[in-house]
């Protein structure tokens, strides 16, 4: 469809924006209030092409709708997250809690729902670019004795061999482990790795702790992931 086709947006824009989304009047109306705001703007109208521009366009931010043809929204954000950091902006018509709980565990890091103000939008998409800043993403692996966290690879690794991780639970040891020895509470922890408007049970803390847990029994004795009782968690170093 032609109106998918690549924004005409200034040479000189600083970021790139790339709407997956198969409502044209939606699509357009973003891509004009982005590109009015900076942004050079792709659209892709599907789930699978909406991947491919990922890769080709390498875009700052995605802003992707949950309901595609193709591959659906959690299918989509799922794979950028096997081969991305890029932050994702779900934007649908689904506002049901468990809707939202499920598009940020597959990787979101917002979710707005339609219709929404469009000043909002922006609001929020430059918020979440505040949180992946050049300077952030320049130091996004951190290494510790036999333990490495690549969040441009989107991987954990053990010695240098690749740990099968879900996006939620390696954005939370390397949030923990970007600052060793501070303690987080479970409300602080879900604002900063889920997400400010995330409304599900803390205890999702604890599971994605407990599992990470798991997968890191007997590494080292160097560091480790320490429950402080009544306030929260931390990432301890060995004295």
């Amino acid at each position: 469809m032609d109106w998918q086709r690549k924004a005409d947006a200034p040479a000189s824009a600083a970021q790139k924006a790339l709407i997956i989304e198969d409502d044209e009047k939606i699509a357009l109306l973003l891509k004009m209030y982005l590109e009015k705001d900076g942004f050079a703007t792709d659209i892709a109208g599907d789930g699978i092409s909406g991947l491919s521009a990922v890769r080709s366009a390498r875009p700052d931010i995605v802003l992707l709708d949950l309901m595609l043809p193709e591959l659906d929204g959690w299918e989509v954000c799922r794979s950028i997250r096997q081969e991305s950091a890029v932050p994702v902006i779900m934007i649908t018509a689904k506002g049901e809690t468990i809707d939202k709980v499920q598009g940020l565990e597959a990787g979101a890091d917002d979710y707005i729902t339609k219709p929404f103000d469009m000043k909002e939008v922006l609001a929020r998409v430059r918020a979440v670019l505040r949180r992946y800043s050049a300077d952030e993403r320049k130091k996004r692996r951190i290494e510790y004795h036999r333990l490495a966290v690549d969040m441009d690879a989107f991987a954990l690794l053990i010695d240098g061999k690749p740990v099968d991780t879900p996006p939620k639970e390696l954005e939370l040891l390397y949030f923990l482990a970007s600052s060793p020895g501070r303690v987080f509470t479970r409300k602080q922890l879900l604002d900063d790795v889920w997400g400010f408007d995330y409304l599900g049970d803390s205890r999702t803390v604890d599971v994605h702790i407990k599992r990470l847990r798991e997968k890191l029994e007997g590494v080292s004795e160097r560091w480790r992931l320490k429950t402080v009782w009544g306030v929260g968690y931390k990432f301890e170093l060995s004295p």
